[in-house]
């Protein structure tokens, strides 16, 4: 808060000039770390100014979470307690990453042995243009960015969101392996494939969203949630229904160039609201 005094009022002029040129402005996406002073301190800060100025609009928050195996300062507990109070006031949703959980998909399913910071980089943003294609592309079934706070958000405080991203392979292996989409829709959820770490067969459902990519029919994805619900080894909670939401967007993944990450023709993203998400 200290060092973020003198700069809020020009990162809000900034903010401000780029609304301006926006000609229908649906929300904010800020993304920053909960451990460090700045992700913390100023991310509160910003996130606090946008609901003074922008109160009507979605305030989308991608929040990297520090955690025990993966530590980079002794503050990093008291930062964290301290960004999620203003979490809880100033954002409507806040989707939950962790360092550890990304570094664990890296080093098993891409076989890396000392993932760098652009390689857990990489792995968010395919999370994140996985929620955002349906803004840029066409689609069979478009999820909009304001529907991620009315499906998956029962109660206003309530919004803090875990998410999980399928297929993570190299290019070797994805030569040789073919998904169905019963099958991609089961990994993601699977525990080894939370981006936060925690384990959701030990907690309840609230809600559900599910956004597919690449040549996907509705039929496809309804046969797979189909199959979710037959073998019932997912929960809701006794006041939500056992609802799925789910977006198709015709464009499939893509991926940096010289990148770890395959290319594939389809992938699904899954978000979700459990009272697992407390374990992190």
């Amino acid at each position: 808060y200290t060092v973020g005094k003198e700069m809020i009022d020009k990162t809000m002029d900034r903010i401000t000039k780029i609304v301006d040129e926006c000609d229908g402005l649906q929300g904010f996406m800020v993304f920053h770390s909960v451990g460090g002073g700045t992700g913390s301190g100023f991310g509160s800060l910003l996130l606090q100014q946008l609901s003074i100025s922008y109160g009507k609009k979605s305030k989308l928050d991608f929040c990297i979470y520090p955690s025990p195996q993966v530590s980079t300062a002794v503050v990093e507990p008291y930062n964290s307690v301290l960004s999620t109070h203003s979490l809880l006031e100033n954002t409507d949703v806040a989707f939950m990453l962790d360092n550890e959980a990304i570094y664990e998909i890296c080093r098993r399913s891409m076989s890396i042995d000392r993932p760098s910071y652009t390689n857990l980089n990489r792995l968010i943003a395919q999370v994140i243009s996985s929620l955002t294609c349906s803004l840029r592309f066409d689609g069979q079934l478009n999820v909009d960015i304001n529907e991620f706070q009315t499906n998956l958000v029962p109660f206003p405080r309530i919004h803090f969101l875990l998410c999980s991203y399928a297929p993570v392979i190299t290019k070797e292996k994805a030569n040789h392996e073919q998904f169905t989409i019963t099958a991609l829709t089961n990994s993601v959820f699977e525990q080894n494939n939370m981006m936060a770490k925690c384990e959701p067969k030990q907690g309840k459902y609230m809600a559900c969203c599910l956004m597919y990519r690449g040549n996907i029919t509705p039929p496809e994805v309804q046969k797979a949630v189909n199959d979710l619900k037959t073998k019932k080894s997912i929960s809701f909670v006794d006041w939500s229904p056992s609802g799925f939401k789910c977006g198709i967007n015709n464009e499939p993944p893509t991926v940096v160039p010289g990148g770890d990450l395959a290319k594939v023709e389809k992938a699904v993203c899954m978000l979700s609201n459990t009272t697992a998400i407390s374990q992190v």
